[in-house]
This record gives C-alpha cells, structure tokens and sequence, in this order.
C-alpha cells in the first residue's frame, strides 16, 4: 500500500535537499540554527553534538539529526577526527516521519544500527535537476527514512495504527475492482474478521459491505454528473460488471435510475444551479 495519513493524502510532503560525505577532518558547525533537518551517519572517527544543553558524545555506527531552528553546535574529535555522510530533507510531513523513529529533540542521537547505513545515504546524494532525478532523490530519502523506522521504532508507530481508518483507505482506493470482497479487507488489514466487524460498525455506523457500496454509489453520482460516460461504463468504472445490477443498487440507494439522476443534474447545469 502506498504511505497514507489519517488526513485523506496518499502522497507525503517529504523531500530531499541535498546529502554529501564528508570525509576526515576538523570540520565544524555552529553554534547555529538551521531550517531544514539534517541527519547525520559516522563512518568512523569520532565528534561530539551540543545543543538543548547536552553534549553527545558519538563514534562509529551512530547517528545523530539536526531539528529545524534548534540550535546545535558540531565537531569532531581533535585525536580521531569523524568521518560521516549526511542527508538534509524537509516538508509538512517530514516531522510525522521523524517522530515514528526514536529521534527527539531531547534525544537526537541514535545508537549503533543493525547493519551500516552508510550505503542508503549514497542514494539520496544526486538530486540532479531533471523531473526524473528529483523524483528518485525524493523515493530514495523515504527509503532510507523507513530504515530508520524499522531499526529505531518509536512507540508513536502503535498510536498511529487506525484499523477502520485502514480498512476504509483500503475500500476507498479499490472499489472500482468489481473482485473486491470483505475477506480481502480483512486480510489486507491483518486482523480477525468479527473484531474488524465490531470496529468498523461501531465507528462507522455501518457494515463493511455497506461502506463498500456507498463508495461505489459516491463515486458514480460524481461520474454521472460530471462525465459524459455511458451508464454501462459507469457502471464498469465503480466495480459493476452487469450495469442491470448496478442500476438497481443504484436505484435502491438514491431514489433514482442512473439515467433520471443524469438528466436531473444535466437540467441543473443548464440552469446553472449545482
């Protein structure tokens, strides 16, 4: 499934900046503010973050970001100077991606990962400026950003588990597949039938099957006034294979065939009501 939020956007509001390597030595940041976040992997050597009145000390293996307008200060060891790769992203959702890790403003630093991270920082480094290049520079940020989730889950990714919002999602994006069934709800939300019954009744106030068909009837009142489709393709377009059927769920639903309702709306239009 694609990454869906409880506000109604498939797409996230994530993008890459720009990322680079930075090889040994004595570099150093601030003190200072930045605007975007900036998320750091050490390859070796070490340094040390100050900001929020801590110092972290870090090493190889671990991680650390900077959060927008936070004042941070950075620098290696003098002794065993770091090298690391870096990454710098921001947008609307670049917070909520954030706090479904354990990185914090409080706590910005990560310990040794499962496996190097470095090779996921590569990917992200060329954005180019072609529409193409762009694009993969932004698919390769949000990939490794859900490394980060997996190896350093933070307790929110529970909290923004919403099983009938999930359920619903998923009845919104492929009710226009005339195969759609309750068991393949159920399956694609990965919970037991009657409990996912119970829930969505309770918050919905109605059944899965019905949820499904007031979908499919939504979206074929939009199509019917709007579009100059047959009512056969309508009926195609919203999960229908036999447009007799769909006339008669369509009728039962809204008092209308799909024919009077097209003419009704159509007679509106050229009056120029909505």
């Amino acid at each position: 499934m694609d990454t869906l939020w409880r506000d109604g956007s498939r797409a996230s509001q994530v993008y890459f900046i720009s990322g680079g390597h930075k090889p040994v030595n004595l570099h150093q940041w601030g003190p200072g503010v930045r605007d975007v976040y900036a998320l750091h992997y050490i390859i070796q050597g070490r340094g040390t973050l100050e900001t929020g009145g801590q110092q972290f000390r870090l090493g190889a293996g671990e991680s650390f970001i900077l959060f927008p307008q936070k004042e941070i200060y950075y620098y290696p060891d003098p002794a065993d100077p770091w090298e690391y790769v870096w990454i710098e992203f921001n947008g609307r959702d670049a917070g909520r991606f954030v706090d479904l890790t354990q990185l914090s403003v409080q706590h910005p630093v990560l310990p040794v990962a499962p496996e190097r991270m470095e090779p996921w920082f590569h990917l992200g480094w060329n954005a180019g400026a072609s529409p193409s290049e762009v694009l993969r520079a932004d698919a390769r940020l949000h990939l490794l950003l859900s490394y980060y989730m997996e190896f350093y889950p933070s307790e929110k990714q529970e909290d923004v588990r919403d099983d009938v919002w999930l359920a619903r999602t998923y009845i919104e994006q492929n009710y226009w597949q005339s195969s759609l069934t309750v068991t393949e709800i159920v399956q694609a939300v990965n919970l037991e039938r009657s409990y996912l019954f119970r829930k969505f009744k309770e918050a919905t106030g109605e059944s899965i099957s019905a949820y499904i068909t007031a979908c499919r009837i939504r979206r074929a009142c939009e199509l019917l006034k709007s579009s100059r489709l047959s009512i056969q393709s309508i009926a195609y377009s919203v999960g229908y294979n036999d447009p007799l059927y769909f006339s008669r769920v369509f009728k039962r639903t809204t008092s209308h065939t799909p024919s009077a309702y097209m003419m009704l709306h159509q007679k509106r239009a050229e009056r120029g009501e909505r």
